[in-house]
């Protein structure tokens, strides 16, 4: 016979009615003991436990036409807050959302230092005046998870964020003795892919999504958990090598895939030859309407060389989605088909290649969803995707 402390079981049941309840949106007591293969004894109990504490609401469902109305249980999306901060070269992003996943609100804050102290400083000026600002709810805050475009520990400990020159810096121990929140620390890309998996493949167990802005990164979720590697630093694909002896990388190697991938790289090729400085999408954009060769040119060698690498992503991982998070791919017409024209191994394995639509905000509503999921305490969340509101204010620090 299989025994266990009782109070551990009733910690794992409650798990697995809170991730019901999230995944369905709406189910009945009923429903959730058969998909749960929990006695009715022990849903009422457990349903009885999350009414009181609030984290669960109860609904009559309408237009029902047989039999009686069933009482329908969802999660309390206003019960509390999570929050979300990129921590990124020259700003700092920060999203509010319910516990729903659904944002609140939106603050960009732009930073002219890479000081740590300062930075430190602005971060938690900005947190006590959401504190402050949102305290209208049972739980307030439950949890912040902080973006970092560099290497992360398992720890928790940020080693090295290349912009920034930061080397092993605990920013979790320093923010947690100021604000009484839990916080964690996550990178970037693996943000990314967890908002994927979160807010859109809700039945994919194993996704990769390569963000491609100033840099390639890779977010990896295998069987619906995080691929860190040894010490937490797997996933920066963008320093594999595609062209041996090519472009010198800062990394110290040269042909790194993000010297010929990356969307910065075509950024610096055409403020060069375009003689432009502050090059942005939208010059692209209009050369692309125009029909210029030589635009036109640099894309066709972007999608080229970034087939390269994802051809050995896939095969080195063999996922079920592949996701690609660049604006630049989505200007550009038909660019997944000319990817997958490329993709034409015949060991080569996946089953979806797609853009993200959640595109640059893929990073933060991440961070947003993995509060949730810690405040939960359940394995893995299915939450329905809500477009970020407008910023509504940003500061000049």
């Amino acid at each position: 016979m299989v025994t266990g402390d009782a109070a551990y079981i009733k910690k794992i049941n409650r798990s697995l009615i809170v991730r019901e309840i999230v995944k369905e949106g709406m189910i009945s007591r009923a429903d959730l003991s058969k998909a749960t293969n929990l006695t009715r004894a022990t849903i009422s109990a457990q349903v009885a436990d999350l009414l009181e504490e609030g984290l669960i609401v109860e609904t009559h469902l309408e237009h029902y036409t047989v039999g009686r109305k069933p009482i329908m249980l969802s999660l309390n999306g206003h019960a509390g807050y999570a929050l979300g901060i990129d921590l990124d070269y020259g700003q700092l992003s920060f999203t509010l959302s319910d516990l729903l996943g659904c944002p609140v609100t939106s603050n960009v804050v732009k930073i002219n230092t890479t000081d740590y102290k300062e930075i430190l400083q602005i971060i938690i000026n900005q947190i006590k005046k959401y504190k402050t600002d949102f305290n209208d709810s049972r739980y307030g805050i439950v949890g912040i998870v902080i973006a970092i475009h560099g290497l992360v520990s398992k720890e928790e400990i940020i080693h090295y964020v290349p912009r920034l020159k930061w080397h092993d810096m605990n920013l979790k121990c320093d923010l947690e003795r100021e604000i009484d929140i839990p916080v964690h620390l996550e990178n970037n890309a693996n943000l990314s892919s967890f908002a994927e998996r979160v807010f859109l493949h809700h039945e994919t167990d194993n996704l990769l999504c390569a963000t491609l802005y100033s840099g390639i990164g890779l977010g990896m979720m295998m069987n619906n958990e995080f691929f860190r590697g040894h010490d937490g630093y797997a996933g920066e694909i963008g320093h594999m090598i595609v062209v041996p002896g090519g472009i010198q990388c800062n990394c110290g190697n040269k042909g790194c895939w993000e010297k010929y991938a990356a969307e910065s790289s075509i950024f610096e090729t055409l403020s060069q030859k375009r003689q432009i400085q502050n090059l942005n999408y939208d010059h692209i954009q209009n050369w692309l309407d125009e029909g210029d060769e030589e635009v036109i040119e640099i894309m066709e060698q972007f999608i080229f060389y970034l087939s390269i690498g994802l051809n050995n992503m896939i095969n080195m991982y063999n996922p079920d989605v592949l996701v690609l998070d660049s604006q630049l791919l989505r200007m550009y017409p038909n660019s997944l088909e000319k990817i997958r024209e490329n993709l034409n191994s015949s060991i080569s394995h996946y089953r979806e290649l797609r853009l993200s639509s959640i595109g640059k905000k893929s990073c933060i509503l991440g961070a947003c969803a993995l509060a949730i999921k810690q405040f939960l305490d359940v394995p893995m969340l299915n939450l329905p995707f809500h477009l970020e509101p407008d910023k509504d204010g940003s500061a000049i620090i």
